[in-house]
């Protein structure tokens, strides 16, 4: 079960080094590797729905300590990019050309990865994968476009998720896009201020984790926050003090 986060967390963190082939880039080469503290949950609960018209029940998710274990990423490659947006986006693929292509540290059932992929019109796709095989949250895909979009604004969010991984840990992933504004994206997650870097390239980034939390059947992962911040390394975007994604211009 894939579960939304209502809100899209961060210390101060060094820029990710991103490695690039052709204009995509593939991995996170550094991340901020604090060492793993156990924090509590940044909210007081949460209900969580499963399954859908009058099959849907509705459980009480509670807050849990938790660990991010792991926030690195691995290379997608160029042939397993091309069959994972071929699958993903039908005969549209061709339309467009991945700029970030990453593995997660941790799969669950569905997902393993996360494609973004964006066309001549400027128009982004999101395609996460398990194995060489895409599929999108969105219908159509480039719904994620313009969203969140408007003037001020410094982040447009895409699509983003937590989903079990196994007992006790949630697969985080999300992406969004950014103005020229911003020169570095990072992510926090719950009350823990660790900032993690997020991957860029291409006027995008990717951000996911491993999560460990509690043995709770009801507990679920910490609600992960955009930190965005311009050349001079002042933060410029906070999500969880400013969650309508507008930047704090003095």
């Amino acid at each position: 079960m894939r579960i939304r986060p209502i809100m899209l967390i961060a210390a101060t963190a060094t820029a990710a080094a991103i490695a690039t082939t052709g204009g995509m880039a593939t991995a996170a080469t550094g991340t901020s590797t604090p060492t793993p503290t156990a924090h509590g949950s940044g909210s007081a609960g949460a209900s969580v729905v499963s399954g859908s018209g009058s099959s849907a029940t509705r459980v009480t998710a509670t807050p849990a300590a938790f660990t991010v274990t792991s926030t690195t990423t691995a290379p997608i490659d160029a042939g397993a990019v091309a069959k994972i947006l071929a699958s993903c986006l039908g005969s549209e693929a061709s339309q467009y050309h991945a700029v970030i292509a990453v593995r997660a540290p941790v799969a669950s059932s569905d997902t393993d990865g996360v494609v973004i992929a964006v066309n001549s019109a400027n128009q982004y796709v999101q395609c996460e994968s398990k194995g060489h095989k895409g599929n999108s949250m969105s219908v159509p895909p480039t719904f994620i476009n313009d969203r969140l979009w408007g003037t001020g604004h410094l982040i447009e969010y895409f699509d983003s998720f937590s989903a079990p991984a196994g007992t006790g840990q949630f697969l985080s992933l999300g992406a969004g896009h950014y103005t020229p504004d911003v020169a570095r994206v990072t992510i926090s997650y719950g009350d823990d201020p660790t900032q993690y870097p997020a991957v860029m390239a291409g006027g995008a980034f990717v951000y996911t984790a491993a999560i460990s939390t509690s043995h709770n059947g009801n507990s679920f992962s910490p609600d992960p926050y955009v930190h965005a911040y311009n050349a001079d390394g002042k933060e410029i975007y906070n999500q969880k003090t400013q969650p309508t994604a507008k930047g704090a211009r003095q």
